[in-house]
């Protein structure tokens, strides 16, 4: 019988290994009704259906594409199309324009979001509240009706037709500051007092506390902005008349999509170009990806 005010002694919590983590899910998976398991198979094979059917079609010649009925594995597969492609196309330029716009773009949005996600998370000032009921406003606005507005600013600006005038627009955006504000309310208040006490500055303490505890939603946020930011298709056509700065997907629509009829087989090939940087960053960041999705939203 413990005696009163002696403390209870602390029952150690037991961790469990990955290995056991794993035969845990795989004994959870077994237990699954038979019509649930179907249910995600099916959700799986709708999902992945057309990027197979992209990469099947991507080796087959335009008339097998063009047959009715349509089969799913090519015939005789080849790869003229990727050859037609790297031929026809300036590749080496237009991706290069592609991952430049990406990459700055992304940067600037993880440096960007994640300081306006510490000041709306952990920095007391007048209005706070109200500057993130403005943030989470802009989010209902479509984009298409800032597009007039953003094409004049940019042309008012001298920046059409230009770098420039694809990357500072999207430099930050409304879901990453929602993002990052709500990742880091989870961060304990206490860890950043006891900084301010040691004489740490906030410069200080958002950079080598904050940011290095925000990797999963930092990861989340770099797959999220690349994947928009190398998608992006009606922003730079209408930004770039100059075809040496064109992005692939603008000169993939440009030269495949002729006056009265669409080169199939080069499109499919060129969407697999497309899509195979974006799935290798998410297959490099998708651990951390994935626990950002768990935490995030949990507090605050």
């Amino acid at each position: 019988m413990t005696a009163v005010g002696t403390p209870t002694p602390a029952v150690p919590v037991p961790v469990r290994s990955e290995r056991e983590t794993r035969r845990g899910r795989r004994e959870l998976a077994g237990r699954a009704p038979w019509w649930l398991i179907a249910l995600l198979l099916a959700g799986i094979v709708v999902m992945i259906g057309p990027f197979v059917w992209m990469l099947l079609g991507s080796l087959k010649p335009e008339r097998e594409l063009l047959a009715s009925p349509p089969t799913l594995l090519p015939s005789s597969p080849t790869t003229g199309n990727y050859s037609e492609l790297f031929s026809r196309l300036d590749f080496a330029r237009y991706f290069f324009n592609s991952a430049l716009v990406a990459a700055i773009v992304t940067v600037a949005n993880l440096l960007f979001c994640s300081m306006a996600g510490y000041a709306l998370a952990k920095l007391r000032f007048a209005g706070r509240n109200q500057v993130f009921g403005l943030v989470l406003a802009t989010l209902m606005v479509p984009g298409s009706v800032t597009l007039v507005p953003l094409f004049v600013l940019m042309s008012k600006l001298g920046l059409i037709n230009s770098y420039a005038a694809v990357i500072l627009p999207f430099a930050a955006g409304a879901f990453g500051v929602f993002l990052m504000r709500q990742f880091m309310f989870g961060i304990p208040g206490e860890l950043l007092d006891a900084a301010r006490i040691d004489g740490a500055s906030e410069w200080r303490i958002f950079w080598s506390i904050v940011l290095p505890l925000s990797r999963p939603a930092l990861a989340a946020l770099g797959i999220f902005q690349f994947l928009a930011s190398w998608n992006n298709f009606l922003w730079p056509l209408v930004a770039l008349t100059d075809e040496s700065k064109y992005t692939l997907p603008v000169a993939l629509a440009t030269f495949s999509i002729g006056q009265h009829k669409a080169d199939y087989g080069l499109l499919m090939a060129g969407s697999v170009a497309l899509a195979a940087p974006v799935i290798l960053v998410f297959l490099l960041l998708q651990r951390h990806f994935t626990q950002s999705i768990a935490m995030t939203g949990l507090k605050g």
